[in-house]
């Protein structure tokens, strides 16, 4: 195995601790890898008025493939409040690093697996037709369409007359809107196009036929959003019957999907949305696998991909004198990192340990105790974030 060069962004808060501990089980499962770190964050922006510097840019652009902790993003006008005296009255607007990553490399394809991990005291469980406990086997796997939609950022207070006069020849704005004055408008485009879809459609169905799932699911709603999401499914089926007959579509609407995702999860297997809808779906299966501290995703373009947990950056446990957090929805992002530079080997033994440590029960952070997260829960017996880690590398050599 060749030695790679992996970017590291830790970014805010708890994107540190937990990406420090990722490497120590890449290292521990043996792969071999350089680490340089780039610059990407709230420090960043506060002190420069740029939450991804150019240098971080170059980084990626160079070695391809990067590791990701947490971000923190605030509303406009806070963000702009915290900026430096240096950089007040600049112009600088703040936008999110990791949409505007996605957005430079075309990291269009986003993969969000949900998947059980048997004996998580946080997994869904239901009452049976007789009154009986349920705990369904989830195993789902959502690509969300990553740099479109309404995440693509073309959005306007106070529109420009071009754009305004371009609103006002739309029937239904003249009707709902032409009466509400300009400077009181907020408008955000929700844009998808066929390329795009396309790519991520057949994504889906191409990983849907490498793992043997039965079917995917289009998650959007076309009886209302009758252009972007009824593309999307017009799109799926035209693929479906052209090129994946053996593997069945279907199509729900998000509203009704985030219904049955707690009556009937097991159902579902590879699903397909745009933006915001895979946005919502996934984290609304990751509740039922033991929410975020479980749930990775795969930010991947045709050259540079990047890895990162779902989660936020969580300032407030930052501060903890002994890190509290749950480094498993890292570590496997980084497992997703070995996927795709075909280290499946390396991937599948650090999985099986996860497993392992899981359904032993022995260890479990304050999440998987149900306890509420402060600095104490140690004391009450949670494992902390680094003793997570070191029970899955004592796995790792057994």
């Amino acid at each position: 195995m060749s030695k790679r060069t992996i970017v590291t962004l830790p970014g805010d808060g708890i994107g540190r601790i937990v990406l420090n501990e990722s490497i120590r089980i890449l290292d521990a499962a043996g792969f071999k890898a350089d680490y340089i770190e780039a610059n990407i964050g709230w420090e960043f922006w506060v002190r420069e008025g740029n939450p991804l510097p150019p240098q971080t840019i170059g980084l990626l652009e160079q070695y391809k493939t990067g590791l990701f902790g947490a971000i923190t993003s605030k509303p406009k006008e806070e963000a702009a409040a915290e900026l430096s005296n240096e950089c007040q009255d600049k112009g600088f607007v703040y936008s999110s690093p990791i949409v505007g990553l996605r957005q430079h490399f075309n990291l269009d394809i986003c993969i969000r697996p949900c998947h059980t991990y048997k004996g998580n005291p946080l997994n869904f469980i239901r009452k049976g037709k007789h009154g009986e406990i349920e705990e369904p086997v989830i195993d789902v796997v959502v690509f969300r369409q990553n740099t479109e939609g309404l995440y693509s950022g073309v959005e306007w207070t106070d529109p420009p007359d071009k754009v305004y006069e371009a609103l006002l020849t739309h029937p239904k704005f003249v009707r709902n809107f032409a009466f509400t004055p300009k400077a009181e408008l907020s408008v955000s485009a929700r844009i998808f196009t066929k390329r795009a879809t396309e790519r991520i459609i057949r994504a889906a169905f191409n990983y849907a036929k490498k793992y043997n799932y039965s079917s995917v699911t289009v998650c959007e709603k076309p009886n209302v959003i009758r252009e972007t999401s009824g593309l999307m499914f017009r799109l799926a089926k035209e693929i479906q019957k052209n090129e994946f007959p053996g593997i069945e579509l279907w199509n729900t609407n998000i509203d009704a999907q985030m219904m049955w995702l707690t009556k009937n999860p097991e159902d579902y297997g590879v699903i397909v949305a745009g933006n915001m809808f895979g946005d919502i779906v996934s984290d609304g299966f990751a509740g039922l696998i033991g929410g975020l501290g479980f749930a990775c995703s795969a930010n991947i373009g045709e050259e540079v991909a990047v890895f990162e947990p779902t989660h936020g950056s969580a300032p407030k446990y930052a501060s903890f004198p002994v890190s509290i957090v749950n480094p498993v929805a890292m570590i496997e992002s980084a497992c997703m990192m070995l996927d795709h530079l075909n280290e499946q080997m390396i991937a599948s033994s650090i999985r099986k340990a996860i497993a392992a440590v899981i359904a032993e029960g022995r260890v479990k952070t304050y999440d998987m105790l149900k306890m509420k997260g402060e600095p104490d829960v140690i004391k009450k017996g949670a494992a902390s974030t680094s003793d997570m880690t070191d029970a899955i590398i004592d796995k790792l050599k057994t």
